[in-house]
């Protein structure tokens, strides 16, 4: 088993005991010195795609699962990492219990474009359905989206 640092639609256990239901949650924290971006407009059928860039000031929202090889294997296939888009990158997250390492999918485009507004609308459940707090999920539902008929 690895620990998988989830921050996107991940966040939400529903999802993810259908995506890997072999990998339980082991609790939910912040990485510190990374903000949500969103980059790849090229690549997202409705908008830009989610990821993390490192940024000193700024923390993500994260659950924390211990990711079995099967379970691995499937979830590459949900995030792209099988073909490329998204990579893996090894980062350090704060949970209640202490500090683990985990691995996190980060997009391999330039940052900057925009996502649609149902995207955010899904990101912003996933966090409320992980019990992140109630300001950084307004913020998610806040952010700048694409104007529909783009």
């Amino acid at each position: 088993m690895t620990l998988y640092a989830a921050y996107g639609t991940n966040l939400d256990p529903g999802r993810m005991g259908e995506r890997c239901p072999h990998s339980p949650l082991r609790g939910t924290g912040w990485l510190t010195g990374w903000r949500l971006t969103f980059g790849g407009e090229e690549h997202g059928w409705d908008g830009a795609l989610l990821t993390i860039v490192q940024d000193p000031t700024e923390q993500v929202f994260v659950a924390v699962y211990d990711i079995g090889g099967e379970d691995e294997s499937a979830l590459d296939g949900w995030e792209s990492a099988d073909t490329g888009l998204y990579r893996k990158t090894r980062v350090r997250v704060s949970l209640l219990t202490g500090e683990v390492t985990a691995w996190a999918y980060v997009l391999d485009a330039y940052e900057g474009g925009l996502p649609s507004a149902s995207y955010l609308g899904v990101l912003a459940d996933a966090a409320e359905a992980a019990a992140a707090p109630d300001d950084y999920v307004l913020a998610l539902r806040q952010r700048a989206c694409r104007s529909s008929g783009l």
